[in-house]
């Protein structure tokens, strides 16, 4: 399970925390959930966030595999409102569109949008790390410009159509671009 916390300070945004719980250390699905649950709780209680978002659950065809996430996920959505934070919920995709105008982007691609965006040199080392800070600057985009509650404005969708590279997207969404 990966984790990301940013601080936001007017129209700065930068990363406090990123990383990733290895659960499989703990062979009882029971004791991975309780391993969870005290990981939100104590980040919750160090940095005291104002927001909890967590990236929705995603369909595949093995359904044990889906019943442990969706466990999994309502746990660490129970330690949030234990500490009277509501969770919200988003998916991948519109994780992706949010950080990198295409909801369909690669991984990578989100990583090197977040390393730009948060102005870190940090080398990937865990992509759900990297997809938890994703989820938090989705929410935060999601929170800061109303136009972005149901969608991309429609100058980034334009743009991410046309855009061939990065520095491309980036000069066409300099709205986008954090200082």
């Amino acid at each position: 399970m990966g984790y990301g916390l940013i601080a936001v300070n007017k129209s700065n945004v930068s990363l406090v925390e990123m990383g990733v719980l290895q659960l499989s250390k703990n062979k009882d699905h029971a004791e991975r959930l309780e391993a969870i649950f005290n990981k939100m709780d104590s980040l919750i209680k160090l940095h005291m966030p104002v927001a909890v978002a967590i990236e929705a659950p995603f369909f595949g065809k093995n359904v044990q595999s889906m019943l442990k996430l969706g466990r999994a996920q309502g746990v660490a959505m129970a330690a949030a409102m234990m500490c009277g934070l509501q969770a919200t919920e988003y998916a991948p995709r519109k994780i992706k569109q949010s950080v990198t105008g295409r909801g369909n982007a690669t991984k990578e691609q989100v990583w090197v949008m977040l390393q730009h965006t948060l102005k870190f040199t940090e080398d990937i080392r865990f992509m759900d790390a990297s997809d938890a800070v994703a989820v938090a600057l989705c929410h935060h985009y999601q929170n800061r410009n109303p136009e972005l509650k149901s969608e991309l404005p429609t100058a980034a969708k334009k743009s991410a159509k046309k855009a061939s590279s990065w520095d491309a997207f980036i000069s066409a969404n300099p709205e986008r671009v954090q200082k």
